[in-house]
């Protein structure tokens, strides 16, 4: 039993449950080190099954170390109750946020009189917010793609030159890194940065603009997420004190993160920093998200969170104000958290 499942299995007694079902792919692939696809994972004490079908035996029966694998054929559901049987498991936790209402009724329906099904939260996302030196590391690597990455748009971003033209250069160029974006990027020139999560659209970028550019970096299921702005030809007095307003605040925000601050003192020191330009009015989203193997994870770094920041956590810093129909100036880093000060793994990537 590898150190991830061992973690999980301590929580067990007090939930109140004798196993635990995890249904998520990427909570699978986080407690085994496998890419887990439509398949579960059903932990006990003493051992932990792999339950999944034809289409995906083969693959498990040579990934999977220290974990025994089942093939269902009729139902999944039949072979997860079957073994909790062949274990003597009388309760069964699952994460109640994971599962449809259909699986669910199912779940509930196919259960045993003798198993009671026990809901539950976070258990494993839990352990996720805290990453090792391995999970640190996977981050390091897809930000130095990205500070790459970054380097090649310098020279393809130009005024006459459509969005869609960028994107098509950037994604030719990640795959010819041998990776893969952590979420659909956004390419916003002009007007079009004033929409937060802008789509790529065949506006011609012009000159005299900015052009916002949010992009995430996969490698080996680990996430970066950076968002920088490219300025064409001048800049103009009113986006100059916006980029540097902007900036001041998250600058502002990472010198308040350490262990044991609270997540929403770190985006009140945004918004506050805003405020006195009378900016913050227009800042109208989180101040950032825990990243790793899943691009948005916990904490969210919000006023209205009551999460801590623990050494280990990997967050976002990304303040923004979005000007209707002017422009929009969004800066964010990534940032470790660490015992007396947030280290910010993104630096010196522009």
């Amino acid at each position: 039993m590898n150190s991830r499942i061992k973690q999980l299995t301590a929580t067990f007694a007090q939930h109140k449950i004798d196993a635990f079902l995890v249904v998520k792919d990427v909570n699978i692939t986080y407690l085994t080190n496998f890419p887990a696809s439509e398949s579960w994972l059903f932990v006990t004490p003493q051992k932990s099954f792999y339950i999944t079908d034809f289409r995906y035996i083969l693959e498990a029966q040579r990934g999977l170390k220290g974990i025994a694998i089942k093939q269902y054929t009729k139902s999944i559901y039949q072979t997860l109750f079957e073994t909790a049987a062949e274990q003597k498991i009388k309760s069964i936790g699952f994460d109640d946020r994971h599962i449809t209402l259909a699986q669910y009724r199912t779940l509930t329906e196919k259960c045993p009189k003798t198993i009671k099904l026990v809901p539950t939260s976070n258990l494993v996302e839990n352990f996720r917010e805290i990453k090792d030196t391995y999970e640190v590391n996977q981050v390091k690597k897809a930000l130095k793609v990205h500070a790459d990455t970054l380097k090649f748009l310098k020279g393809v971003i130009k005024p006459g030159v459509t969005e869609q033209d960028v994107f098509l250069k950037l994604e030719n160029y990640v795959k010819s890194r041998g990776c893969g974006f952590s979420f659909s990027p956004i390419i916003a020139s002009g007007p079009n940065s004033c929409y937060p999560h802008a789509k790529v659209t065949n506006r011609k970028i012009k000159n005299n603009e900015p052009v916002l550019i949010d992009i995430g970096i996969d490698v080996n299921g680990y996430k970066s997420d950076l968002t920088r702005m490219f300025f064409l030809g001048r800049i103009t007095p009113l986006v100059e004190k916006v980029n540097a307003s902007v900036r001041e605040a998250q600058q502002i925000a990472i010198a308040k993160i350490k262990a044991g601050i609270s997540v929403a003192d770190v985006d009140r020191e945004a918004r506050n920093s805003l405020a006195k330009n009378k900016l913050d009015q227009y800042f109208g989203h989180s101040l950032g998200h825990g990243v790793g193997l899943e691009i948005h994870e916990n904490p969210r770094l919000s006023q209205n969170s009551n999460a801590i920041l623990k050494e280990g956590m990997i967050v976002t810093v990304e303040p923004g104000v979005y000007l209707p129909n002017k422009f929009g100036i969004r800066i964010e880093d990534m940032v470790l958290v660490q015992k007396d000060k947030g280290k910010v793994l993104s630096g010196n990537i522009d």
